[in-house]
Parts: structure tokens; C-alpha cells; sequence
């Protein structure tokens, strides 16, 4: 596994286990928000269906957003650069455990989501097996006590 592609970084934030990526993407913020925020945009890389129940008339500025999604919180930011845009997506964990798992789901989700966004192919169906001892190597073995995840619709 070449350790340059483990993305991910792990620290703890107000007593809490939050992971982090960033990543550089040649395209606009304005086409990556579409991508983070479109039901139809996300079904290319999310790991599940999401449904939003954004009401007519509200406003949402087009760089920051988060929310639950179970018992974790999202947050993506997009930072906009010369050549396209900076994300930068942390997902603040329940258990410390979950680390290398999650980490390893992220970062092929976001493989994923810069692949849709190239109109490129996506990852291989593999890759989670492929960053996940990356993941587990860079976080220890306390950030992986909790297995992989059950195997997801993709």
C-alpha cells in the first residue's frame, strides 16, 4: 500500500475522535457543492440513498454545511482555489474504534465522488480492502477495533 495515498487524519477535537480529508479538486465549488448536495449527484458516490427535506425558500451559503448522519456528524467545507477547489470533509465519530474502518470507507467514498465528478471510472470494488490496512497502520490498532462495515449497495 503506498502510504502517500492514506489521506485520512485522525485527532481528537473536545474530547472527541474526529477524522479528516482534504482534498484538492480541479472543478469549481459550485459543481462540487452540486455534487456534495444533489440526491441524484450523491447516489454516484455516498454510500447510501439521502433524501433532504430542505424547505422552498431556504437559504444554505454554498461552502459550509453538516449534519447527523447517525450517530456521527458531517461536515464539509469548500474552499475555493485557483485551479478549482479545496474540500474539506471531517466526520466526527461515537467510538475511536471505528477510526480505521470509517477512514478507509471515506476515502474511497471520496475517490468515488472525485471520480464522478472527472467522469472518470470509479474505484474498483475492491478498494476499501486496499486502503483499509493503510488506515489501520497510520490510526494504531485502537482505532480499529470495530470491523468492517457490512457490505454496502455498490
Amino acid at each position: 500500500m503506498n502510504r502517500a495515498a492514506i489521506d485520512g487524519t485522525l485527532h481528537v477535537e473536545n474530547g472527541l475522535t474526529v477524522l479528516r480529508f482534504e482534498r484538492r479538486l480541479a472543478h469549481p465549488a459550485g459543481k462540487v457543492w452540486h455534487a456534495l448536495t444533489d440526491s441524484e449527484a450523491l447516489r454516484h458516490w455516498f454510500p447510501q440513498d439521502v433524501t433532504a427535506d430542505l424547505r422552498p425558500g431556504g437559504q444554505m451559503p454554498p461552502r459550509v454545511f453538516a449534519y447527523r448522519w447517525g450517530t456521527d456528524l458531517l461536515r464539509w467545507e469548500l474552499q475555493p482555489t485557483d485551479d478549482g477547489c479545496l474540500l474539506i470533509f471531517t466526520d466526527t465519530l461515537t467510538e475511536r474504534g471505528e477510526a480505521a474502518r470509517d477512514g478507509a470507507g471515506w476515502h474511497v467514498c471520496l475517490d468515488a465522488l472525485q471520480a464522478w465528478i472527472d467522469g472518470a471510472e470509479a474505484p474498483a470494488a475492491d478498494r476499501w480492502q486496499q486502503v483499509h490496512p493503510g488506515y489501520v497502520e497510520r490510526f494504531g490498532p485502537e482505532a480499529a477495533t470495530i470491523g468492517p462495515p457490512p457490505s454496502s449497495r455498490r
